[in-house]
């Protein structure tokens, strides 16, 4: 199993690159980034630091979306970076959810997903694509390999996913929900006519070690509320039940709203509605036995990454408590 981490691009940049510089001398495989542009600062600019101070990890953001960037954008951001430092980005993508509904959005339609897939990654991958009616290339790109990985929790996005991505990615780490989830990918994947064996599968979710479970399920219980929002938008368009398991949904009926102001951030304040339950279930909380339990029950499933959501008060920590006694645990290769 290879090993991520996801950071939030809070100022300074210079302490994101640093921690991404750790993370590789730790043996993580990815670095990952949100990418909502009114809360945080720009991901690509901060990639191209990241991508010159390391010289193994892939970096892209968890997740970009249709409505902000133009797909043409986001293929030739893509492949200029992997021109400069070699093919070592990825592409994570899904409807958007911050980005957008801080700009007074909704989330895209899986119809722009769709398309946006596709023609990021042919354009980035050195093919032509048709778009807007236009025979579209880039007569620069010699070499560019990139992967398209697709965000989801709905029914139809979950199709998309196994449709058209190279991976999928599940915003959560609770085993008995991913299990649905990978099985509702890979048939659909199979429908497709693809190999559903070829779609890889990413797991991410804070992950916190230590003993004081209490202080723990505190700093992340912000992640109950954030995944709340996707959550909300499946019930909303096909009810609270039978669309994805109640599991994933009963949690939020006593949710009262949603302030993106504290979006992703340790100890908000409307949050309270998230049980510790839940917490305990989509987080990977405790010492580190507890994590490498939890993550080779998720490897068994078939997950093929675990990223850490390292949005808490222990960032270092934990990175140096996977670096020591995880990644070599789990990812032998990686930390050789």
């Amino acid at each position: 199993m290879d090993l991520g981490v996801v950071f939030q691009l809070d100022p300074p940049a210079g302490d994101v690159i640093r921690l991404a510089r750790m993370a590789e001398g730790y043996g993580f495989s990815h670095v990952w980034t949100f990418d909502s542009h009114l809360l945080w600062q720009e991901p690509f600019v901060i990639y191209s630091q990241i991508l010159a101070g390391t010289s193994r990890v892939t970096v892209g953001p968890m997740v970009t979306n249709p409505g902000t960037r133009d797909a043409t954008v986001t293929a030739s951001l893509f492949a200029t970076l992997n021109d400069m430092f070699g093919n070592r980005t990825i592409c994570g993508i899904g409807r958007g959810d911050s980005a957008l509904r801080t700009l007074g959005l909704p989330p895209g339609n899986l119809t722009d997903l769709r398309e946006s897939v596709r023609v990021i990654r042919e354009l980035a991958n050195g093919r032509p694509v048709t778009y807007r009616g236009r025979e579209l290339h880039f007569p620069w790109v010699r070499d560019s390999r990139l992967e398209v990985w697709v965000a989801a929790y709905g029914p139809k996005a979950l199709t998309l996913a196994g449709e058209v991505g190279d991976g999928y990615i599940l915003q959560l780490a609770d085993p008995d929900i991913a299990a649905w989830m990978i099985d509702s990918v890979r048939s659909a994947a199979e429908r497709a006519g693809r190999d559903p064996r070829a779609v890889k599968f990413c797991v991410a979710a804070p992950a916190y070690v230590g003993d004081d479970i209490a202080h723990q399920r505190e700093q992340t219980r912000w992640f109950g509320g954030m995944v709340g929002n996707h959550v909300a938008d499946i019930v909303t368009r096909y009810g609270a039940t039978g669309a994805v398991p109640s599991a994933l949904t009963d949690y939020i009926r006593d949710r009262q709203g949603y302030d993106y102001a504290e979006h992703g951030r340790a100890g908000n304040t409307h949050t309270d509605f998230v049980p510790d339950d839940i917490v305990d279930r989509f987080c990977v909380l405790g010492p580190v036995p507890a994590h490498l339990a939890r993550l080779r029950t998720l490897q068994e499933l078939g997950v093929d990454q675990f990223a850490i959501y390292l949005q808490h008060d222990d960032k270092e920590h934990t990175l140096n408590e996977y670096g020591e006694h995880i990644v070599p645990e789990l990812a032998p290769k990686v930390a050789a």
